[in-house]
């Protein structure tokens, strides 16, 4: 299978990069910087991502994993967000990044049998979990999970499956020292649900380990 995976230089999205080529994928990363071994990829830019489609002319992609994001209000108080840049930049980022990949790199993810788009949200993103605080990361990835659904419905006549996911509390600079689980066991449960999608469950919203979010 051919991946593409954004966010590829640490965390989780290094992690999934790791575990796909151990498999025996075609895997390939990207990073803002294009660090080594890496694709550079500003998912803010509309001009980096048709250059990277460009690079990529001829390729084709069974599975796009839009897994760039950042995290800016972490610790502001909720009275505090006055700062437009935090909100400007996490949402091009976690979401105008989201959809400008995917639009570049469609005409590569048509030239597959099997198309997938993996989207990574978070179940901060769950309007049924509200829980307060972090308002501009939780509104980013709720939006990344609508255009996630919206995706799935007009994407379906091209055969393309798209899916949200919550990567679970990962140890990562992002998730902290004190989560849950390793980016390695997310990976390996991210592929899984990767494995599993198609146009049947195309808009789904899941855990890493399987589980329905609710939206």
């Amino acid at each position: 299978m051919n991946i593409l995976i954004t966010g590829a230089n640490r965390g989780i999205g290094a992690a999934l990069l790791t575990a796909a080529g151990d498999r025996g994928d075609t895997a390939m990363g990207t990073s803002r910087a294009g660090d080594a071994g890496l694709l550079p990829l500003d998912v803010r830019n509309p001009e980096s991502c048709r250059a990277l489609a460009d690079r990529l002319d001829g390729t084709s992609l069974d599975l796009l994993v839009c897994n760039a994001g950042v995290y800016l209000d972490r610790g502001i108080a909720a009275d505090s967000l006055t700062d437009t840049q935090l909100w400007e930049e996490t949402f091009a980022t976690n979401v105008t990044g989201v959809y400008l990949g995917a639009m570049a790199l469609l005409p590569h993810l048509k030239r597959s049998q099997t198309p997938k788009i993996a989207i990574i949200s978070s179940q901060m993103g769950s309007s049924t979990r509200a829980k307060g605080q972090s308002y501009i990361y939780r509104a980013s990835k709720a939006a990344a999970v609508n255009l996630g659904r919206n995706l799935a419905v007009d994407l379906q006549t091209d055969g393309i499956a798209v899916g949200i996911y919550h990567p679970g509390w990962v140890r990562t600079d992002m998730g902290t020292s004190a989560a849950a689980i390793t980016p390695e066991e997310s990976a390996a449960g991210l592929l899984a649900r990767f494995d599993a999608l198609s146009l049947a469950t195309s808009g789904c919203f899941e855990m890493w380990n399987g589980d329905a979010m609710p939206f």
